[in-house]
């Protein structure tokens, strides 16, 4: 791995991959055009299919069943389109997903959960953002390619998968040849996922809370350390763990976030042998130390006394410390 991939931690083992981890250029065609070029009508039946799951919505695990086809709205407050805050290469993610001219993300408006510390809530409670149909997407996507991207980064999709499906082939048709990246916070449908299958090159859900009260305090979804247990488990049966190319680009797998939170180091620990013990040991793991109080904490802090602060240095040391306890071993720190 190059050297622009390593971080610094005086703690953590200089350890970015290993060579098993390598795959050769020469092997990797991203999923979604392989799967296109082999059997375009399977392609067309699963735009068929997500277009269904919006009639009646189903796409993500509130099953609000409402009628996005005609704009009619349920929890995530997203109709027949999406809408996107914005599209820019981004330096800022993890150093195998931006290389040295950024990851495409595509950021959507509005999201399917309500996090309470939401850093983004501008997008993901208000919806800013402008609506874009398929055609609009594919050039948006193309578009981040010609830019030098290194991949497509999806950014809270949960909500909008049926609009993804429909958009892809139009971007192949332009000349989409890079990997995308399903960036989630794993609060996703098995009925999305299926449907998503040969599509994704690279998950990246993050896991927040591993216990059903937080959850539905926090997230208001009190299943959702359920459904994120479930998804990431076909996550891994889609694409396995992370692999790189020889320039220390991200090519395929599954890379969880986790962001530490103030005083939850309970739930960090649970998260982690969860990964270990029923994903893989060699789980690529973000371990994410930039919790700050944002959206409804900072409005309402006395309602939120426990996580109205920054952790401490010492909550992350002992995050990384759990996580090597349970035998994860692949770290951006």
């Amino acid at each position: 791995m190059k050297m622009w991939q390593r971080r610094a931690i005086d703690d953590l083992p200089d350890y970015v991959g290993g060579e098993e981890w390598v795959m050769p250029k020469s092997e990797f065609v991203p999923a979604y055009l392989r799967l296109y070029e082999q059997d375009r009508k399977t392609f067309s039946d699963r735009v068929d299919k997500a277009m269904k799951l919006l009639a009646s919505c189903s796409v993500c695990p509130r099953n609000c069943s409402v009628d996005r086809l005609n704009n009619h709205h349920g929890i995530c407050r997203s109709g027949r389109y999406a809408a996107v805050c914005s599209a820019f290469p981004h330096l800022g993610e993890e150093d195998g997903l931006r290389g040295w001219a950024g990851s495409g993300t595509i950021f959507f408006s509005y999201c399917n959960l309500k996090c309470v510390f939401c850093q983004n809530h501008e997008l993901s409670w208000r919806g800013q953002g402008t609506v874009q149909n398929a055609g609009e997407l594919a050039r948006m996507m193309y578009s981040l390619q010609e830019q030098g991207c290194h991949n497509i980064n999806f950014v809270t999709p949960e909500h909008v998968v049926p609009q993804l499906i429909e958009a892809i082939p139009e971007a192949i048709e332009l000349g989409l040849r890079i990997p995308i990246v399903y960036n989630t916070s794993a609060y996703d449908s098995m009925h999305s996922l299926k449907l998503m299958d040969g599509i994704v090159d690279i998950y990246m859900p993050d896991f927040k809370f591993w216990d059903a009260g937080k959850s539905r305090r926090y997230l208001g979804a009190e299943d959702y350390p359920e459904v994120a247990r479930t998804i990431i488990i076909e996550m891994q049966r889609q694409v396995g763990p992370l692999r790189f190319d020889s320039h220390g680009l991200a090519r395929r797998g599954l890379l969880v976030r986790h962001l530490v939170m103030p005083g939850e180091i309970s739930d960090t620990q649970n998260i982690f042998r969860f990964i270990a013990d029923e994903i893989s040991r060699h789980t690529w793991v973000n371990i994410m130390d930039q919790y700050h109080p944002d959206g409804m904490v900072l409005r309402k802090p006395e309602k939120f006394t426990s996580i109205n602060r920054r952790i401490t240095t010492e909550e992350y040391i002992e995050a990384i410390r759990v996580a090597r306890e349970a035998g994860l071993y692949r770290f951006d720190s």
